[in-house]
Order: C-alpha cells, then structure tokens, then sequence
C-alpha cells in the first residue's frame, strides 16, 4: 500500500509539469488524443516504471480551457494502475484538481481507504526567464486504511526558481528547455525530509525531465519523456 501511494504521490507532482497547450498555455500540449510517456530510472540508471498519459475531453477556448488527463502507472514488475483527473488552464495557470485525481477507480485499486486532500496546486506561468522564482505550493492528504489505521502526508515545495536555459535530447526529441530548481519537504507517518529536483520544460511540451536528489545532492531517480505525441 505505501509503495503504491509514493508512486502516486511521484506521478502527482510529475503531472503537474505534464500537460496543456494552445491559447491558454504556453507549456503544455492540451490537445485531444495528445499522448505523453515518461520512463522511470533509479540512481544506477536502470528502468524502475513508467508513467503514461492521455489527453481527453478538452473542452473551452481562449483563456479558458478544462481537460481530462487519463493516466497508468506501470512499476517495474509490470503492475499497472490506471486513474484520470480534472486539469483546468484559467489565464495563464494550468491548475490540476487532486481530489479529481483520488477517483472511485483508483482507490479501488488501493484496497479500503478513505482519503481527504487539501492545499495549492503547483502554478508554472506562461512566460519563463532564468532567475525568475515561482510560487511555493504544498498538499495535505489524510487516508484511512480499515480499522483505525491512519497515514497522513504533507509535501511542501519550496524555493522554485528558474536556473537556466539549456537544450536537452532524450529518446523522445531535442528540446530547449527552461531549467527549474525546487526543494520538497515531505512528512509521512514519522519520516521528515526535505529533498531537492531538477525539472526541465520545453515550449509546447511540458516536462521533459525531472531528476531527484537526496539531501547531499546525489542523484537518486530520473524521469524522462521517452515517447510523445499530439
């Protein structure tokens, strides 16, 4: 159960960098049938999972446009979760609603657990310049597991700043990308700690790359986009 919340949690905060373009995003590709795959890799640079994602359901115009993000996490025993989310661009802030994201499907696939889910979303602005610094965000989230077994979980990311621009090929393409530096302090259950990322943007794409690090700022996994299409 733990192991399929971190993962969750991973993929929440990937997603938030994930998806939305045309008038109302500078960033992300929100349009219908768009389609984005990311490969997981440990500190060795093994595989450890993917995340894939659909873009579905667009709906709105302008500075006011409402999706549906459809998403499987597959682990590196080949296990798969599938779930869907609300994603909203209102101006120039793509906003992801994580209730919608604690559907009925996917805690079903968590056993018997209640969950509540509080705090901001993630906003990455339509215009990016090096040494720009981004709103802090955090998430609250509250699950009961049968009986009296309780986990809760708060992740705050603090100081978000723009580092550079640099170009970046993965399998999926060569890409300009803004480089965005951030540091995530999570308490679960009794562990406390705060630890800092990398994530690399690129025009009409979203997220390209994320990279983790723990608390000496060694490497300890990478995403990256390993197959894109819109």
């Amino acid at each position: 159960m733990k192991r399929l919340f971190t993962t969750l949690f991973i993929a929440t905060f990937a997603i938030t960098i994930v998806h939305a373009q045309n008038t109302c995003s500078t960033y992300y590709p929100m349009v219908d049938g768009a389609k984005l795959q990311y490969t997981n890799y440990n500190k060795k640079g093994k595989e450890d999972g993917k995340f894939n994602y659909t873009v579905t359901n667009v709906q709105g115009s302008g500075n006011n446009v409402s999706a549906t993000m459809e998403m499987e996490i597959v682990d590196k025993k080949g296990k798969v979760y599938t779930s869907d989310y609300d994603i909203v661009c209102d101006g120039d802030i793509v906003k992801i609603d994580f209730k919608s994201m604690m559907n009925e499907q996917m805690l079903s696939q968590m056993g018997d657990v209640e969950m509540d889910i509080s705090g901001t979303d993630i906003e990455l602005p339509n215009s990016l310049s090096v040494g720009q610094e981004l709103p802090d965000a955090n998430i609250s989230i509250k699950m009961k597991m049968g009986g009296a077994i309780n986990m809760n979980t708060n992740v705050e990311t603090v100081n978000r700043k723009v580092e550079k621009l640099e170009s970046l090929t993965t399998p999926a393409g060569t890409f300009d990308c803004y480089v965005i530096y951030s540091e995530t302090k999570t308490k679960m259950m009794m562990t406390k700690q705060t630890l800092p990322s990398r994530t690399w943007f690129s025009e009409g794409v979203g997220m390209v790359k994320q990279e983790s690090y723990n608390k000496s700022g060694k490497l300890t996994n990478s995403m990256v986009l390993t197959n894109y299409s819109k």
